[in-house]
């Protein structure tokens, strides 16, 4: 998650505080995944942008989560992601952000 994202979820979060806000990702692998999930829960993990040391407890999720593939229309789920279900560890991605939000306190459903 490069500086103008963190940036720019700063800014959503920030304007809108009373909203449910959910943080989706695209990560190719996990340790990706878990450093960008951190970043938008507890805080930038690198302290290189804007959201170090800010913890905004926002739910984050991968678009290849089972949870997430379960609400999304089924043909639209393959159109635009299938691909990447075929070739990333989608179990070692799914585990890191379980992590991630069982260790933040952020286990909001993306339904």
């Amino acid at each position: 998650m490069d500086l103008d994202e963190q940036a720019e979820i700063q800014r959503v979060a920030t304007r809108h505080p009373n909203q449910p806000l959910l943080v989706m990702l695209g990560s190719a692998n996990a340790d990706s995944a878990e450093i960008a999930a951190l970043t938008v829960t507890t805080g930038d993990p690198t302290f290189a942008g804007p959201l170090a040391g800010v913890p905004l407890g926002l739910p984050v999720y991968h678009v290849l989560e089972s949870e997430v593939k379960a609400v999304i229309p089924p043909e639209v789920f393959s159109e635009q992601v299938g691909m990447m279900e075929l070739v990333l560890d989608v179990a070692a991605i799914e585990a890191a952000l379980r992590r991630v939000r069982q260790e933040a306190g952020v286990d909001s459903s993306p339904s």
